[in-house]
């Protein structure tokens, strides 16, 4: 057992002027499960790449393990999975491999499939029980669970419980509470690592907030009192001190000394109250530096005359020999994925989505739930059967595809129609910083451009709401806050979400497929 210590770490990329990491020390064991919890765009991956030595930093990195990442790039995907996973860790043995996937319920068939052939779920764990292989080996891994459904998520989660000496990232908080038995966390002003999982550190943090602003409100009143209380003093001060001069008093002279005397009193306590005022503000300001403030969004249902908004009635969809990536329109497909399966991917299904449904579609990757988003939205997808739309039906839809992204926010808001003003409003709201304002959208983070479509469905009126993994990439404090905003304007919803925190609090109903 060996510690990962963390002493005075500064990092700022190059262009910047604000700091990733400023002056930053911590110790972490390298038995313990972590789990990294932070909002978008607060140095999650960035940490990461600094313990891989990627990047020039100042400060002092100590460890005797050797640091992995996840996801490793695969050069040539079209090679066999069990030569790509024998590169990367040469001293396995091939039992070894085929006993972890067993332990990830894999057929360990796939080890003679070319990669590129392997599914999303698949592929993560060939890479996961490769890197577990490696003797000395740390793991740091990055986003495992994203376009993973649920059982994968499942399975992938159990495995992770069953090791140890890892930093997981990941914004799903019932696959953190299944794996993780410590949790660091990027707060707004302060690095944290406690023991438990995302639940219990977050109980904590929620209890913390609580008091911490019941603290705050008592401050806040007491510093008005005695700011109030010094002005009284020094007014009381000053009005004894002119008393000084003053005329004579039945025939006697004003006694100065006294006079003066008791104003020394009063401007004394004056200052102590001032002293006072000043203390109070030093305590108050302590307070509340990390507490996550979820701010409140809007959203623009509007209201149709029909009571059914949309309508599949015995659609199939059927794509042929075509790649998986043109079919679903979706990046967690691996390129040259070819569907030779002659059945349909989806056989006679039928489904009214009513006025107040917000429906979960639910099943394995693949198997359709993209595609009927896609025919709801006007995609052209092969298919029969009927899908109704009555007329005049205001569609806003969220694609899980952000490759095509890109120029500036004022652009993206014009191209779309939306006010420039209310869409960076939301994006603030959203956590998105200021300084991110500026760059171009190319240059974000894979969870930053999730919130700019997440941005734009928000500044759109619409009767149907079509969200196709919103959540990939978006932390769990957004996560929660778009629960809230669903709950409170109970929008007519048709969603794709594998996150299952998220699917049981919002929706009314789940379709397996």
């Amino acid at each position: 057992m060996s510690v990962i210590q963390i002493s005075h770490l500064s990092f700022t990329y190059e262009g910047s002027f604000d700091p990733v990491f400023e002056d930053v020390t911590f110790q972490i064991d390298t038995a313990w499960k972590l789990g990294f919890i932070g909002r978008n765009g607060k140095g999650k991956t960035t940490l990461l790449k600094l313990l891989m030595n990627e990047y020039e930093y100042s400060g002092k990195i100590t460890t005797a393990v050797d640091f992995e990442y996840f996801p490793f790039p695969v050069c040539d995907p079209s090679r066999l999975t069990f030569e790509i996973a024998e590169e990367n860790n040469p001293a396995m043995e091939q039992w070894e491999l085929i006993r972890e996937l067993n332990l990830l319920d894999t057929d360990p068939e796939i080890l003679y499939r070319p990669f590129s052939t392997l599914s999303f779920g698949e592929q993560t764990k060939v890479l996961l029980a490769s890197l577990f292989l490696k003797e000395h080996a740390f793991l740091l891994i990055d986003e495992p669970t994203n376009h993973l459904d649920m059982l994968a998520r499942q399975k992938v989660a159990d495995y992770l419980a069953g090791k140890k000496g890892f930093i997981l990232v990941s914004h799903d908080r019932d696959f953190i509470d299944r794996c993780a038995d410590h949790v660091l966390v990027l707060n707004r002003q302060s690095i944290e690592v406690r023991k438990g999982n995302f639940s219990s550190w977050y109980a904590d943090k929620t209890a913390r907030d609580q008091m911490e602003a019941r603290q705050n409100e008592h401050l806040k009143k007491d510093i008005r009192k005695l700011k109030e209380s010094a002005r009284q003093a020094a007014r009381w001060s000053d009005k004894v001190e002119s008393t000084k001069t003053g005329a004579r008093i039945a025939g006697l002279k004003p006694d100065r000394g006294h006079i003066g005397h008791q104003a020394a009193k009063m401007m004394k306590r004056a200052k102590t109250l001032e002293c006072r005022r000043e203390n109070a503000a030093v305590q108050k300001a302590a307070l509340l530096k990390d507490t996550e403030t979820i701010e409140s969004l809007r959203l623009n249902v509007l209201e149709h005359h029909s009571r059914c908004l949309a309508a599949f009635r015995d659609v199939s969809v059927d794509y042929g020999n075509i790649r998986c990536t043109d079919r679903d329109n979706r990046s967690a497909d691996p390129p040259g994925n070819i569907n030779t399966n002659t059945a349909p991917l989806l056989s006679r299904f039928s489904l009214e989505i009513m006025k107040g449904d917000r429906i979960a579609l639910s099943g394995k990757n693949g198997c359709g739930k993209s595609s009927l988003l896609r025919l709801l939205n006007g995609d052209d997808i092969p298919h029969t059967g009927e899908i109704y739309i009555p007329a005049g039906l205001k569609i806003s839809c969220i694609s899980q595809d952000t490759s095509r992204l890109g120029g500036d926010l004022s652009r993206f808001a014009s191209e779309n129609e939306i006010e420039d003003s209310l869409f960076l409003t939301v994006l603030r709201k959203l956590g998105l910083e200021r300084v991110q304002f500026e760059k171009r959208i190319e240059e974000y983070s894979e969870g930053q451009k999730k919130k700019v479509l997440l941005a734009k469905s928000l500044c759109e009126s619409a009767h149907l709401f079509l969200w196709d993994e919103p959540l990939n990439y978006i932390d769990i404090f957004t996560r929660m806050q778009l629960e809230e905003l669903i709950l409170e304007y109970r929008p007519t919803m048709l969603f794709v979400e594998h996150d299952q925190a998220f699917r049981e609090k919002i929706a009314t109903k789940t379709i397996e497929l």
